[in-house]
């Protein structure tokens, strides 16, 4: 990739996708992790002398115009208290208010242009519209990993009209996750959770091949269990997918891989913080009952095995770790991997990005990914639009 590096930056109107797609309580950002990834990248900028026209989407609005509740007026606000500086808000994407406002920006100046996607053309990866966004700026930089998955106009697109850079998250984002596939320290841990085997089985496949123990948790270990002869109550699966999921299982013996499977779950008998609950092994699931966590034998058994690792990839939650009463498994795995001090241990965005930060534990990983489905892709060797737009 060229990067940011490469960029001789100073009086240039430099137009950086960043991914600002934030939550907004109350008129304000509640949660700013994703604007403080982008400030290295943006700070570079400014101390070149850059003219700096941010852009970013939020949310999913109709994409036929402005729409309050989706508005990135809330996220200049933080940026400009994080860098100390007024933040120019344009009022449209490309409109007359952004053509003018991106004009009259001086060395150092930093402008946010409004929520992409208030432009359905940015979606469909328009060229009219690429070329529109192209004409605001002299260059082009690309730091918005989580979006780098998607063929849109301002993530790969615009790249055709102007020379192109990667930021500074998008290029460690890539070199992380790359290394981790390309020369991972052994023994290499990986830990899989989620609901469904449908959406992880091209990553597990993947990671099969890389992988010296896969470890398999959330509602998709009851299809893989189910591949095993066991009965799972009232559990989520995947029927169709059981099939899939005993060759995977015989996949893993041939190829020497240790695949992990729950020995006992937190069983309840509704999906509810209040329902009843017991812990079962897993040959004696109730009929009537549906694991919502791993048990504290899979926890133990879990953690053995995230200690002798040298790498530890993690992408998906233990259980319904946004209830209290079935988090422990998912916060059992978080403390295993933010112990073990000597291994490379990778958050792969999504929801395992919310759980380490929710127990307090984010400090203590190697590297949190910003991009849950963009990592995703990129750990199962799918080319990313936003990549190889950067790519000579």
């Amino acid at each position: 990739m060229r990067t940011i590096d490469q960029l001789d930056a100073k009086g240039k109107r430099v137009l950086v996708r960043v991914d600002f797609n934030t939550p907004v309580k109350d008129g304000a950002v509640s949660d700013d992790t994703r604007i403080r990834a982008a400030l290295p990248t943006i700070e570079h900028l400014r101390s070149q002398g850059a003219r700096i026209i941010l852009m970013s989407h939020r949310g999913r609005p109709a994409g036929n115009g402005y729409e309050a509740d989706f508005s990135l007026a809330p996220v200049a606000e933080r940026l400009s208290q994080l860098v100390g500086a007024r933040i120019e808000m344009a009022s449209d994407v490309t409109g007359p208010d952004a053509q003018a406002k991106a004009t009259q920006l001086e060395d150092g100046d930093i402008m946010l242009l409004e929520n992409l996607r208030f432009d359905k053309r940015e979606k469909a990866n328009d060229p009219a519209f690429c070329q529109e966004l192209a004409a605001l700026g002299d260059a082009y930089v690309n730091d918005a990993f989580g979006t780098a998955h998607r063929a849109h106009a301002s993530t790969a697109g615009i790249a055709a009209y102007l020379p192109s850079y990667a930021g500074y998250l998008l290029q460690r984002e890539v070199e992380t996750l790359g290394g981790m596939l390309d020369a991972p320290k052994h023994p290499f841990c990986a830990i899989l959770g989620g609901s469904k085997v449908s959406d992880k089985i091209a990553v597990i496949d993947s990671l099969m091949d890389k992988a010296d123990v896969l470890i398999i948790g959330g509602g998709m270990c009851f299809t893989f269990l189910m591949a095993q002869g066991y009965e799972v109550g009232t559990s989520l699966k995947e029927e169709d997918w059981v099939g899939r999921a005993r060759e995977m299982l015989e996949k893993a013996k041939s190829m020497g891989v240790q695949l992990l499977l729950p020995v006992d779950v937190v069983c309840a008998d509704a999906f509810a913080e209040d329902a009843r609950t017991c812990i079962a092994s897993v040959d004696a699931i109730p009929a009537d009952m549906m694991g919502l966590d791993i048990g504290p034998e899979t926890v133990k058994f879990y953690s053995d095995a995230i200690a002798d690792a040298n790498t530890v990839f993690w992408n998906g939650p233990m259980g319904v770790f946004e209830m209290d009463a079935f988090a422990q498994g998912t916060k059992a795995v978080a403390e295993a991997v933010a112990a073990n001090a000597h291994a490379d241990t990778i958050i792969g965005g999504g929801d395992s990005v919310a759980a380490v930060n929710k127990f307090g534990l984010s400090d203590a990983m190697t590297f949190i990914s910003t991009g849950g489905g963009a990592s995703m892709e990129l750990v199962e060797g799918k080319e990313l639009p936003g990549v190889a737009a950067l790519q000579d």
